[in-house]
């Protein structure tokens, strides 16, 4: 029994059984729900657009068309010619196989550049059931960004990490998602690293948007997914300024299932490295607010404890509210 627990005991710290410890340790960290995979971030296509048979034209609250016909070079419809039509528009092939006058209606152009950002600091590294709040975080994200290079978007990231952030230029098509895909792994794996080694820049999430503006064009949307734990004291006032010539659009990743512990004390600690007790009494309810209220500005709502189909679907709802020919 003396030698079952010291290896408990070593397994835990891997102190004791160097070479047995730092296996046990790094088999944790590479579980499904505490580590990115580039080939499940990748499979995520699949999730992101099967609920959706025609694109997605609304964006996170708030209606943003990326549909429109008008003067582009793709075509959305071909229609009988009336009077009025331009003429330059005829559509020779169905006019020669339905003896009637035929034009084209174009797609009108929209560059769309959308910047991800990705909260990759200390407090989003924790789960109770499916995965951290940083991996549901990072899943969120790539299913929004499939979404928008379908319907021809550009998209970008910034990686918020434990250390130095991870930027990836906008960029369109499934290209541009691979690049965030690889950024994104690339980050949560380095955040992770230097939080095991205890580097931690300790930045504020207001702090850590100060170079937004800076890597999007007038006209972007910013797209956060975070807890919005140390928001910092101006963060919805940071928000409003990059309002006020960008669309910032936030994703709030939480924990729904903490009703569902045993009542006791847990042991927590906080950003300043001090430990503490906290008592749940395990009495709470589950809801399903849609979405909440974060620093004046609402925020969609995802938990991480969900299946990563049952985001997709809610992200699909946000995303697709209606279709506008």
């Amino acid at each position: 029994m003396a030698g079952r627990r010291g290896w408990t005991k070593a397994a835990r710290t891997g102190r004791g059984y160097p070479e047995r410890g730092r296996t046990a340790v790094t088999g944790a960290l590479s579980h499904a729900g505490v580590s990115l995979s580039t080939k499940a971030l990748i499979a995520l296509r699949r999730v992101a657009l099967s609920d959706s048979a025609t694109p997605p034209v609304a964006a996170l609250p708030g209606g943003f068309l990326t549909r429109k016909r008008g003067q582009g070079i793709e075509v959305a419809d071909v229609r009988e010619y009336v009077a009025g039509d331009d003429i330059r528009h005829l559509d020779r092939g169905t006019t020669a196989r339905t003896g009637r006058m035929h034009i084209r209606q174009f797609q009108e152009e929209r560059d769309r550049v959308s910047l991800l950002i990705a909260d990759f600091r200390a407090p989003m590294f924790w789960g109770l059931q499916r995965a951290f709040l940083s991996v549901a975080a990072a899943e969120a994200l790539v299913l929004i960004g499939w979404h928008l290079v379908q319907n021809g978007g550009r998209v970008g990231l910034l990686a918020i990490t434990a250390d130095a952030p991870v930027i990836i230029p906008p960029r369109g098509r499934t290209r541009g998602m691979l690049d965030v895909i690889g950024g994104l792994v690339q980050a949560h794996s380095h955040s992770l690293s230097a939080l095991q080694s205890g580097q931690d820049d300790g930045l504020t999430l207001e702090q850590a948007l100060t170079s937004t503006e800076r890597l999007t064009p007038p006209g972007s949307e910013v797209i956060i997914a975070s807890g919005f734990d140390q928001p910092g004291d101006d963060l919805g006032d940071r928000l409003s300024r990059l309002a006020h010539r960008r669309t910032p659009r936030l994703v709030l990743i939480t924990e729904s299932k903490t009703h569902e512990m045993p009542s006791g004390w847990y042991p927590i600690r906080l950003s300043d490295g001090r430990q503490k007790r906290v008592y749940l009494s395990g009495s709470g309810s589950a809801t399903d607010t849609i979405y909440r209220q974060v620093a004046r500005h609402p925020a969609l709502v995802l938990n991480a404890s969900d299946p990563v189909e049952d985001t997709g679907r809610r992200i699909s709802v946000a995303l697709a509210e209606r279709y506008v020919a």
